[in-house]
């Protein structure tokens, strides 16, 4: 095709979408509503049709049962301890990266992704390795009295480990964006590290921090393959309400299984409604720049 000469028809040239036709566009639109319905509309609706399905008694009674109890109990309390974590990690991490330049600045930054890469399953086996009986630092942490391995500190550790980039990936990509112009005016006028973070660096990043969180405190709720692995599984002890899930299906306790799966759903269901309203309230995400691929 001509390339169009005149100003005014260069630019709708190359404003034109591809596939911008009436008939594409509607068999682009039919094939999504179809895939969307078909793989995330229908599960989540026999989520909570399956978990209604001996009536809302059986659904209550399903959720107060000791063991889900336990497990919902188990799984927030890993939340409180991992999210606020990584928070704090990925403001160090962040910040260490992107106000700072200095040798293996971009390996550190590989670093903090490499969870994104890494199989929760092998990163199970890993702190298994590490922490467990015969690991590397196993004998020395039984000989202190200290129980990693199987207990609740082992399934903060794998949560943690899935869940770091989150925070600092919402980060590093905005405060690159802002720079370190108001951070060098501040300690100029005379304010301190600690203060020039907390009155100039973390008001900037507020929302982005919010953001992050809301998404690591998801998935560390959700994890399943990780926690798996270092938890041992053990009934009413240390499963999480994924391993929960997990037990009651395999007791073929469906109704039980679906009314506990539907904890997560809301969760995960709220999470993306938060998300939305961060998005549109927060003008920090408008003006950070798109992050690669899968991350």
């Amino acid at each position: 095709m001509p390339r169009p000469t005149s100003e005014r028809a260069h630019t709708e040239w190359m404003v034109t979408p591809v596939g911008a036709g009436p008939v594409t566009r509607r068999v682009v639109l039919g094939i999504v509503a179809i895939l969307t319905l078909l793989f995330l509309i229908a599960p989540l609706a026999l989520i909570f049709s399956s978990a209604l399905s001996q009536g809302i008694g059986t659904f209550f009674n399903s959720l107060t049962e000791p063991g889900t109890q336990h497990a919902i109990l188990l799984t927030v309390t890993t939340a409180l301890i991992a999210v606020p974590i990584n928070i704090v990690f990925g403001l160090a991490a962040a910040w260490t990266v992107t106000k700072f330049v200095f040798p293996g600045r971009t390996l550190l930054i590989s670093l903090i992704e490499l969870p994104y890469s890494i199989s929760p399953i092998v990163a199970g086996v890993a702190y298994i390795f590490v922490y467990g009986s015969q690991g590397l630092f196993g004998p020395l942490i039984e000989a202190m009295g200290i129980k990693v391995m199987f207990a609740l500190p082992a399934i903060v550790l794998a949560s943690m480990f899935v869940t770091a980039p989150f925070v600092a990936r919402e980060l590093i990509p905005l405060m690159q964006v802002q720079g370190t112009d108001e951070e060098e005016a501040a300690v100029t006028l005379g304010a301190s590290g600690f203060a020039t973070f907390m009155r100039v660096t973390l008001p900037n990043v507020r929302w982005a921090v919010l953001y992050g969180a809301i998404l690591c405190n998801a998935r560390v709720m959700g994890e399943f393959g990780a926690v798996s692995v270092v938890s041992g599984n053990i009934r009413g002890q240390t499963t999480t309400l994924p391993l929960q899930i997990e037990l009651l299906y395999q007791d073929y306790n469906v109704a039980g299984a679906f009314a506990a799966a539907t904890v997560l759903t809301a969760v995960a269901l709220l999470t993306i409604v938060i998300k939305v309203v961060l998005e549109r309230i927060s003008p920090d995400h408008a003006q950070a720049p798109a992050r690669p691929p899968g991350h």
